[in-house]
């Protein structure tokens, strides 16, 4: 007997809808797949963007190359007497905790040298902890540093204690650069200049081929203590006026 037929039967007719069903039902659910798969490409890749973005971000510069006037020849700020027999360099990072700590412990020490007339400081801001904030602190900071003695030496001092004693914690954005000029004009520093150069980071390219050629000098952490060139391993008050004592008397 034949069984086949140009017609099909009701079961055939009705598996190749259930097939149909399936194959629409497949399609769907990899159209559902595909599309989930691309926007969470699309997320991702915006995330990835946005915090490129934010670890880049670095402050709009107009900098220049040539060091503040009123520097020394090897690119320290000297405060005291310029012809002092005695010269104790101080090589910080204004990030730098323990440059905050030398200052707190030492720096009145260091201040009272100089108000004798004992000994000149020769300071050197670098910028060696720029990894340790989201907006290279510590490049402004030492900017800021040479902004404020171009416009008026006089105010550095108080400006140099007030950065340290409100030094922010490591790993954030640092002070903004309108706490860094209000410290400025605070010290004495009020010059309009002062706040263009602080915000345009004026002296920036400096700060870096400065703190490059510190480096180079032997300098591998801060603070760095000097008196007349030999380095104080343990920079208290008292081994500070022991050394400053005894370069004294070898002059």
């Amino acid at each position: 007997m034949n069984t086949k037929s140009g017609k099909r039967g009701p079961l055939a007719v009705a598996a190749r809808k259930d097939r149909n069903r399936k194959i629409a039902i497949q399609a769907a659910i990899a159209l559902v797949l595909v599309a989930l798969v691309v926007a969470i490409g699309i997320s991702v890749s915006r995330k990835s963007s946005d915090n490129k973005a934010e670890q880049t971000a670095v402050p709009t510069t107009t900098e220049s190359t040539a060091a503040p006037s009123v520097l020394t020849p090897d690119g320290a700020i000297r405060i005291g007497d310029p012809a002092a027999k005695v010269v104790v360099s101080a090589i910080e990072d204004f990030q730098c905790p323990a440059c905050k700590q030398f200052e707190s412990m030492t720096g009145p020490t260091l201040s009272d040298l100089v108000a004798s007339g004992t000994v000149a400081v020769d300071y050197s801001p670098i910028a060696i902890l720029d990894r340790m904030s989201s907006t290279n602190y510590s490049t402004r900071a030492a900017n800021a540093g040479f902004c404020v003695v171009e416009a008026d030496k006089a105010a550095w001092p108080a400006w140099h204690q007030a950065m340290f004693e409100a030094q922010p914690k490591e790993g954030g954005a640092g002070l903004t650069d309108d706490r860094l000029v209000e410290l400025a004009t605070a010290a004495g520093a009020s010059d309009p200049d002062v706040a263009q150069c602080i915000t345009s980071i004026r002296y920036g390219t400096f700060v870096g081929s400065n703190t490059q050629t510190v480096l180079a000098g032997g300098v591998s952490s801060t603070p760095t203590i000097r008196v007349n060139g030999v380095q104080l391993r343990n920079p208290t008050p008292d081994a500070l006026r022991a050394a400053v004592t005894a370069a004294a008397a070898q002059q």
